[in-house]
């Protein structure tokens, strides 16, 4: 291909590698220059272009790509035309994208002129969901090239696997604690996981944590014609002899594999019974959030095999997030028994629905709200108290005289709940494992509500963010350890944390309580008559 600067009139025929602007003339890279462009060229007063222009044995650059994509493009798999030098391959059907990485390598190897980029193996995608792209650098390549790649991708052809099962039965076992809630939201979860490959439950079981329940459920399952069987344990498998492996084995099924090399996703286990796929789901398989089931099971409900090959070569790249329920060397955090929390008690708002009156500095029984609040937190294991001030601040400290809080002082209290929050966890001294987030306008809240929390907080078994909750409604306040502070320090504007617990659903311990307690905050004059009347 030739490739560089000419006059307007040599230009003809060949292709403008850059845009041209001059005056009122604007030609745009890859225009072919003919005669009116020349005459537009020379008019403005261009003296030179830089055009590439075939050489013969070239093809042009729509014509290699369209080639190579056509040539890779295999069962489940659409070509868009190329344009300029770009051919898109997509989904025709939702599946499970098969890639051969030695083609695609191939490929790529050919010239540095020739590329071709996909998606991961194996995803799971829609109809219609671009899934690679072939793209050709040059205006043009030789044709000799594109014959290699052609002949490459002709020998690795990707495809869309389309899912094929459809009727999956699901097994929950139980253990006392287990809450129905919890397996209700499981079935909720793996249903939503199960609707873009077509799939449905067709029926669910919940027996005891034991494998002589167990087997004769699974049994069950594969009788009312389950093409796949999903079991979730109240415990996680910790061997190949625990429950879920001997159920399978139980009634003549074969444990495949136990354990992978994805994170979260390690406790999974893979067996067959009768020739159906059963999979033994760990834990992080009843969040929505992707774990290395999702990769089995898409490859399941798309007919493939999952080979243990298959599963210990899923290493690389197979760290798909930090596990924020495990303590980390870089966030020490103490044992269950050394547990040390921080009371923040937030009471630095401007009372705006108040309609004047600062609503810390209210009556109820003869006291200030705040100091209501502080007194409770100052009751509670919580150590230290902190009070976060900002509006009418002296008259809040005043209020709190004689009692052993710490004030800090947010002078943003004007730009939303959030500023207070920072500068409440910003207090808290070192060494101290988490902060339970107190407000000062809710008066109900007790020290045996704060000290529950406390209790339940256990770091080190996952439960790092600790919440009352009352009819599945979540309340006020809440204990976060120190492997949050850092995103409570992000937040921004009026609407507190409500969104991190919901993102770290996985991290969050609920203490059941009873009555309005953790709901009754006094923001109106009307919520103050009822705290009153309380």
């Amino acid at each position: 291909m030739k490739f560089g600067p000419v006059a307007p009139d040599d230009g003809l025929g060949g292709v403008t590698v850059h845009a041209i602007r001059q005056g009122s003339l604007v030609l745009k890279k890859g225009t072919v220059i003919g005669a009116a462009e020349v005459a537009a060229l020379k008019q403005a007063g261009v003296p030179e272009i830089v055009v590439a222009r075939l050489d013969d044995g070239d093809v042009s650059e729509d014509e290699a790509a369209a080639s190579i994509a056509s040539a890779i493009a295999g069962e489940g798999v659409s070509v868009e035309r190329a344009f300029t030098g770009r051919a898109n391959l997509f989904a025709a059907e939702a599946g499970v994208l098969i890639v051969d990485r030695d083609a695609v390598d191939r490929i790529n190897r050919v010239d540095e002129a020739i590329t071709f980029a996909t998606l991961s193996a194996f995803k799971a995608v829609v109809a219609g969901e671009m899934i690679a792209t072939v793209k050709i650098i040059p205006f043009g390549v030789e044709a000799s090239l594109r014959d290699a790649a052609v002949k490459a991708a002709a020998a690795g052809r990707m495809r869309v696997a389309p899912f094929k099962v459809k009727r999956v039965g699901i097994v929950s076992t139980i253990l006392p604690g287990l809450a129905p809630k919890v397996i209700d939201k499981t079935l909720r979860v793996t249903a939503e996981r199960l609707a873009p490959a077509g799939a449905t439950i067709i029926a669910e079981r919940r027996v005891p944590h034991d494998d002589e329940a167990l087997a004769p459920a699974i049994a069950e399952l594969l009788k009312l014609g389950a093409e796949l069987v999903l079991v979730f344990g109240a415990s996680a498998i910790a061997d190949r002899r625990d429950v879920i492996p001997a159920a399978i084995e139980g009634i003549g099924g074969a444990v495949e594999h136990f354990g992978m090399p994805v994170d979260p996703g390690n406790l999974m286990l893979v067996g067959t019974v009768n020739q159906v796929p059963v999979l033994g789901a760990p834990g992080c398989a009843r969040s929505p959030k992707e774990n290395g089931f999702d990769w089995v099971l898409m490859r399941l409900l798309a007919g493939l095999e999952v080979t243990r090959a298959d599963i210990t070569g899923m290493g690389v790249g197979g760290l798909l997030m930090e596990i924020v329920t495990r303590p980390q060397p870089r966030v020490p955090v103490g044992s269950d028994e050394s547990r040390s929390v921080a009371a923040v008690v937030l009471a630095a708002g401007r009372s705006t629905r108040m309609n004047g009156p600062n609503k810390m500095l209210a009556e109820l029984n003869g006291k200030k709200l705040v100091r209501i609040a502080v007194e409770q937190a100052l009751a509670s294991k919580a150590a230290p108290v902190i009070v976060v001030t900002g509006h009418q601040s002296a008259e809040v400290k005043a209020a709190l005289t004689g009692l052993d809080v710490r004030f800090v002082s947010n002078p943003k209290f004007a730009e939303g709940l959030a500023t207070s929050v920072k500068a409440g966890i910003a207090a808290v001294p070192e060494g101290i494992d988490g902060a339970v987030v107190c407000l000062g306008d809710m008066p109900l809240i007790d020290a045996k509500l704060i000290d529950k929390l406390i209790d339940a907080f256990a770091p080190d078994r996952g439960a790092l963010i600790v919440a009352p909750v009352a009819d599945g409604r979540r309340g006020n306040p809440v204990l976060w350890s120190r492997r949050f502070f850092a995103e409570l320090m992000a937040l921004d504007g009026d609407i507190g944390a409500r969104r991190l617990i919901t993102q770290h659903a996985e991290a969050v311990a609920e203490v059941e309580v009873e009555g309005k307690s953790a709901f009754l905050d006094i923001d109106t004059p009307e919520m103050l008559a009822e705290a009153q009347r309380a």
